[in-house]
């Protein structure tokens, strides 16, 4: 069933077991931050104006950081981040008048939230 051990590695063995969660948990953690990552950039992708396609192309995830207990992406257009702003807000036409904002980056970033809030919640209780 266990291990006998003496009070004086009472300590050592919960910090042992402390570390080994931690670990497991960590690499949980940073799996679930990919995983909405990647779903951020799809639904982006799929939900973007369409005239040519680049500008749906163009989105892409990039890892900022990573240490031992965090990793952190961004979501961005490379090529076309000049066009997000307008696409998604509208704008102002030359002659006059308003192109309608086709909003594509807030429902994806609010479905990757979810899928990180639900991936985290399958991790910690795993």
């Amino acid at each position: 069933m266990g291990k006998n051990i003496s009070i004086d590695d009472l300590a050592n063995e919960v910090m042992k077991g402390l570390r080994e969660y931690a670990d497991v948990a960590t690499s949980d953690l940073k799996k679930a931050v990919r995983k909405a990552g990647k779903t951020v950039r799809q639904e982006i992708r799929d939900n973007a104006p369409q005239r040519t396609g680049e500008y749906a192309e163009s989105w892409s995830t990039e890892k900022i950081k990573e240490d031992a207990n965090s990793l952190q992406l961004v979501v961005r257009s490379k090529k076309r981040y000049y066009l997000a702003h307008l696409l998604e807000h509208g704008h102002a036409k030359r002659g006059g008048g308003r192109v309608a904002g086709k909003a594509h980056i807030a429902p994806a970033e609010k479905k990757g939230e979810e899928v990180l809030d639900k991936a985290l919640k399958k991790a910690l209780k795993g």
